[in-house]
């Protein structure tokens, strides 16, 4: 029952975990209306799954959905949370048992969340929900999550220390993995996820008793390469989108592509990026088994019949025989060198506040500026993006349109080129240089910059902005999280209050 490569052999507990993971996604919809077609509805599609799946399996399932529900949950809170809804379904889901049961049940569970030192995941709106009484109570509780974990936590131990682990309570390992893994990759599309924990649990209890070890983890590591890296770029991916929105996230997409083949013409990479954030919008929320194995084969097909003819490293790329594995190839160039291109030419007013064409407009900018500035990351172009995007909300509806935007460019235009320079040489730097000869650079520019600055507060800025660097000038950085360290930045360095980029 092993589906190590991620391939079409599909595991009959992948079905049943599947067709649950549809069902509790329901359940709250469902639960929405249950005064019109009664609670016991709620009650009997929980009890199906339960039966169908059995207790272990059901218990994954909850493990799963909630550690990724409330991804900044310690595992305690998760345990305890998990425990009482397993035990819910198995008191109130035997034969014969009163109907009542699952209700009373499920209104002593949400009393208990309510109360001051509850067990379960903590959560700023619980007091909020819990003014309410009975089914909305319930309800609002089921709402809450919390958002997506930024910089995931889950660092993979060796071999030794996994082995030393699961030998000492296989089962508490299990549930110790799932929690860490899936709270930090929360965003990843629910199949990949179960696919990627259910495949590293059964690679981990085979290598652990193999005797072999060493050879035999190597082995399974090698097979589970595609799947392993799937659900670390399927997190990215669907983190933009959730954070960005699709309009951006195509965006996000062009900027990467414009980057890393900056010859290319718009015309080639504008439709890619939308067929890209078509498929991440399709298959992110998807409980689809092969929705975004099936769509990125797609994607990367069209990507390598577009661009492998202009550029040798796309080409290197798209030869492999494994179409996921060119993805993650493509994914992996490094920004090329920017070429030599003729003077930007800025859009007009007229074209900036055309309701038909704005966003088009914008798009064809932001690609002109991207291949100008290779390493440039998207989530400091995404602050001009932003600032664009409120400059022609604010001034195409005033009554004289054409002044404000041409006030509002002349601030741009002076915060702008300082704004790209420095981000392309901070970025640029941390590219091409090791570590060790980055920070020394960056010490010797701050030493420039603040000649009295004492040996403490030189070596902390500079592991500061190390730091910044590492985590957010790489192509694939958590969005929302850099996107606030850009801001900061930006509002330390801007010497207008007002800075438009902040």
């Amino acid at each position: 029952e092993r589906n190590n490569s991620g391939g079409n052999h599909t595991p009959l507990w992948f079905h049943h975990i599947m067709k649950a993971v549809v069902t509790f996604l329901l359940l709250l919809f469902v639960a929405t209306h249950a005064e019109h077609r009664g609670r016991p509805y709620v009650r009997d599609k929980v009890c199906q799954e339960f039966k169908t799946m059995g207790k272990d399996d059901f218990r994954t399932m909850t493990l799963i959905m909630n550690s990724r529900k409330f991804s900044n949950a310690t595992f305690e809170e998760i345990s305890h949370l998990v425990h009482e809804i397993v035990s819910l379904a198995e008191t109130c889901c035997a034969d014969g048992v009163d109907p009542s049961c699952y209700d009373a049940g499920s209104s002593a569970l949400s009393t208990k969340s309510c109360s001051p030192n509850s067990p379960f995941p903590a959560h700023p709106e619980i007091a909020a929900c819990c003014l309410h009484q009975g089914l909305e109570r319930k309800l609002c509780l089921a709402a809450l999550e919390h958002p997506p974990r930024q910089l995931p936590l889950y660092v993979e131990p060796s071999n030794e220390e996994l082995c030393q682990e699961f030998k000492k309570d296989p089962k508490d390992f299990a549930d110790r993995f799932l929690h860490k893994y899936v709270s930090s990759y929360s965003q990843a599309p629910l199949p990949v996820l179960f696919s990627s924990t259910r495949n590293f649990l059964s690679m981990v209890s085979t290598c652990c008793i193999s005797p072999s070890p060493t050879v035999c983890f190597l082995k399974e590591k090698l097979q589970r390469k595609t799947l392993s890296l799937l659900t670390l770029m399927s997190n990215r991916a669907c983190s933009r989108l959730a954070g960005y929105g699709k309009d951006k996230m195509k965006f996000s997409y062009l900027t990467m592509l414009a980057q890393k083949i900056p010859t290319a013409s718009f015309e080639d990479l504008s439709p890619l990026a939308e067929d890209a954030a078509e498929v991440f919008s399709q298959c992110c929320d998807s409980v689809a088994e092969d929705c975004i194995q099936q769509k990125l084969s797609e994607h990367t097909t069209k990507v390598c019949t577009t661009l492998s003819d202009k550029d040798k490293r796309f080409a290197d790329c798209c030869a492999g025989k494994n179409i996921m594995q060119n993805y993650f190839c493509i994914s992996a160039l490094q920004p090329a060198v920017a070429p030599k291109l003729p003077e930007l030419q800025k859009p007009t007013n007229k074209q900036l506040c055309d309701s038909n064409g704005a966003l088009h407009t914008r798009s064809r900018y932001m690609f002109e500026l991207a291949r100008r500035y290779t390493n440039v990351p998207d989530v400091f172009l995404g602050k001009l993006y932003d600032a664009s995007e409120n400059v022609i909300r604010e001034c195409c509806s005033a009554k004289d349109a054409s002044t404000c935007l041409d006030s509002k460019r002349q601030q741009v235009g002076a915060e702008m080129p300082a704004f790209l320079e420095k981000a392309n040489q901070l970025c640029g730097q941390y590219t091409e240089l090791n570590f060790l000869d980055f920070k020394k650079r960056l010490r010797d520019s701050i030493r420039q910059t603040q000649p009295d600055a004492s040996p403490e507060l030189l070596a902390q800025l500079t592991d500061q902005r190390a730091d910044f660097a590492s985590t957010c000038c790489p192509a694939n950085s958590p969005p929302l999280y850099c996107a606030a360290q850009v801001t900061a930045e930006l509002a330390n360095t801007c010497k207008q209050r007002s800075c438009m980029l902040v």
